[in-house]
């Protein structure tokens, strides 16, 4: 976001930017600031003589190279993270140079998974502060905060908000999560080019029970657990009711919410402003774009596929929506669609007599009682420790091994012969050499997706998944792998990385100011997908590989753009869908800098 001082005309090649600010003010600006490549023009109307060194170099080449540079001499991941954002905090756009001409090296960095590290260490490592800070204990001040952040109505294309609860398979982590929202917002703008001074990163606190926190004097968040209930609704009315006010045009993005909430704010809103939850519509959506071509390689119809789901939460339970979505446009009918899919966690697979204690959400897929009677249960010693990341599964865990014992992974795959396998566990090593190879021995070319990550939390390895089933898998993973090579031939692991889908699916509905974000905007989003993987030869990624995704996502941008035009959600429709994605992407390049 540019400064009070600084007003921003056009796009693409014809953005210029006129400001107030002069010496000093306009090189702290992160927005504003260009170091060497100001021109000498610029610099004698914005009196920047004697504060920049004497050589001028317009072409941003030489910064990268100086910028590259020095990220490379960070001795370790962290190092490299607080790096970036120290320079992004210097000069935006030779941030986001540096980012886009370094892709797949630095993404992992600046986001996913290395962000992991810097929530964990946000007190010790924040440099300048982004965003703006919400908190449940003063909720009256929502919109003036918002108003704070000095952005007009039409000055704001999207925000991205998190309570995190539920970061990244590493939990509850307060107002550190900020980082999320922040990291998120810089990955729409280098992988779908929207613009980064058009973007506020969000912190909803709401307190947090991550007792390192509540004892670290360092701590940035409030010191309270976490509020629930109707104050937590009333917080979020008030959130959601500032942005609407404040900035009606505005896409809300969810980030990180427990599951308890997660689908409960995004049901609730959906109607109301253009929401998206990434967790659970981009994490299904990127799993369905692997789907749609693993299933159209393996030859099996989607009305006879059999899935099992490892992880039952935001993720895995929004994955099993939108396969059993994709079956009925096959014909199935919605009730044998949802039979078709059974989902497994911490109290093992989830059948009706947990009704009472299940989420609203998972409930229609509890299996029967009776479908199950005689399968093998399993004392609750033998299965993983519960994770602290969901309480309420963890005692329901205890509750079903108390009864009569849990009916774990294995048991399901040995009795369903699944076709399909996917892992949202958070927890490693599940997807056992047993387990895999029970399944490849019903089924000619099995699909399984360990898509926990951080790399340390997934399921099982590519490798190992391929060497169990002699190479007839399909396999997706949540984490970046190795090629592997297996009986001659050499097999590209497809990320089902959401930065290949979300961004454009967002850049997509801003381009048009959808109303909504739509069930069939977001398929349209996944058909996009699938189809930049156009290699059907054996060991061929299901996904488009992630050093091309400015081009995997304006794609993506266009056919949601043209699906919310269809749907009459448009509310800007252009005459050239495919030149309008085009001429409003943001690039980071240098625009003239005039002084008024």
């Amino acid at each position: 976001m540019f400064s009070r001082q600084a007003r921003v005309s056009g796009f693409g090649a014809n953005r210029k930017i006129a400001t107030t600010a002069r010496g000093y003010d306009v090189l702290r600006d992160p927005a504003l600031n260009k170091g060497t490549a100001f021109t000498q023009h610029e610099r004698d109307a914005l009196e920047l003589n004697g504060l920049l060194p004497p050589v001028i170099t317009t072409e941003i080449a030489l910064q990268l190279e100086r910028a590259y540079a020095a990220y490379q001499n960070a001795p370790d991941d962290l190092s490299k993270h607080i790096y970036m954002w120290r320079l992004h905090d210097n000069n935006a756009t030779l941030f986001y140079a540096l980012l886009q001409h370094h892709m797949l090296e630095m993404l992992p960095v600046v986001y996913d998974p290395v962000v992991g590290q810097a929530i964990k260490n946000y007190s010790e490592v924040m440099t300048r502060p982004r965003g703006v800070f919400l908190s449940i204990d003063d909720p009256d001040s929502v919109e003036r905060k918002l108003a704070a952040f000095g952005a007009d109505a039409d000055d704001i294309d999207l925000l991205v908000a998190s309570d995190a609860e539920e970061i990244l398979g590493i939990g509850d982590w307060g107002s550190n999560g900020v980082d999320i929202s922040i990291g998120k917002l810089a990955v729409y703008t280098a992988a779908a080019g929207v613009d980064p001074h058009r973007v506020i990163p969000v912190i909803l606190d709401v307190g947090t029970d991550n007792e390192k926190l509540l004892n670290d004097p360092l701590y940035i968040g409030y010191k309270h657990s976490r509020v629930r209930g109707k104050r937590y609704d009333d917080f979020i009315d008030a959130y959601v009711s500032a942005v609407k006010k404040l900035f009606p045009k505005a896409m809300l993005h969810w980030e990180d919410f427990g599951s308890t909430n997660a689908r409960r704010i995004l049901d609730r809103y959906r109607s109301v402003v253009p929401t998206f939850n990434d967790d659970m519509q981009g994490t299904g959506s990127i799993v369905l774009g692997a789907l749609l071509n693993a299933v159209a390689r393996s030859k099996t119809p989607w009305s006879e596929q059999r899935v099992v789901v490892l992880g039952a939460g935001t993720a895995g339970v929004g994955i099993a929506d939108q396969i059993r979505d994709q079956m009925v446009r096959h014909g199935v009918s919605a009730e044998e669609a949802t039979r078709r899919i059974w989902l497994v966690d911490l109290p093992g697979l989830l059948t009706e007599s947990m009704h009472d204690d299940l989420l609203d959400f998972q409930r229609p897929y509890a299996r029967p009682d009776a479908e199950v009677a005689g399968y093998t249960r399993t004392a609750c010693e033998t299965l993983p420790a519960a994770e602290s990341r969901w309480p309420a599964m963890s005692a329901l865990r205890d509750k079903a091994a108390a009864r009569d014992g849990i009916i774990d992974l294995a048991t399901v795959v040995r009795n369903v012969h699944p076709t399909i396998m996917i892992g949202t566990s958070t927890m490693p090593h599940l997807f056992t050499e047993e387990i895999v190879r029970d399944m490849a021995a019903h089924t000619e070319r099995p699909i399984i997706f360990p898509l926990s990550n951080p790399t340390e939390l997934h399921e099982a390895t590519p490798r190992q998944l391929i060497e169990w089933t002699d190479g007839k898998v399909f396999v997706a993973t949540g984490a970046p792998f190795d090629d592997v090579s297996y009986k001659n031939v050499t097999y590209k692991i497809g990320q089902a990385n959401n930065a290949a889908l979300y961004p454009g699916l967002g850049f997509g509905a801003i381009v048009v100011r959808a109303k909504a974000v739509s069930d069939d905007m977001i398929f349209a989003s996944a058909q996009a997908v699938a189809g930049q993987a156009t290699d059907t030869t054996e060991g061929a990624p299901l996904l488009p590989p992630n050093d091309k995704l400015r081009e995997t996502s304006a794609v993506v941008a266009v056919q949601v753009a043209r699906k919310a035009i269809e749907q009459g959600l448009a509310q800007v429709q252009p005459e050239n869908v495919v030149e309008a994605v085009r001429e409003y992407a943001w690039w980071p390049v240098y625009s003239p800098v005039e002084a008024i």
